[in-house]
């Protein structure tokens, strides 16, 4: 797996996730649970977590934060975070 994909973070069903985005395949994607639902992962955690998967941020690459709603337009609805990053299968993975 060659190439830059985006990773995203978010709570389901509880806890807090990390997946892989793979487009164009119906493979499932890459995902890493973390078992709960607070604190927030740390940078930390989160890069160790891509690694697991086989991936690694692309150098340079910043969190970017932003917000959703559990149900689609509706205004009342409870936010939902989602966390995103770029990133790239990692340098040292088994090819």
């Amino acid at each position: 797996m060659a190439g830059e994909f985006t990773a995203q973070m978010s709570v389901f069903k509880g806890r807090w996730r990390l997946y892989v985005v793979l487009l164009n395949t119906t493979d499932p994607w890459p995902e890493f649970s973390f078992d709960r639902a607070a604190p927030v992962p740390t940078f930390t955690e989160r890069v160790n977590a891509l690694s697991v998967l086989g991936f690694e941020p692309v150098p340079g690459a910043g969190w970017q934060w932003t917000e959703d709603t559990e149900i689609p337009f509706d205004p009342a609805s409870p936010v939902v975070l989602i966390a995103g990053i770029q990133v790239r299968s990692w340098t040292g993975a088994d090819a």
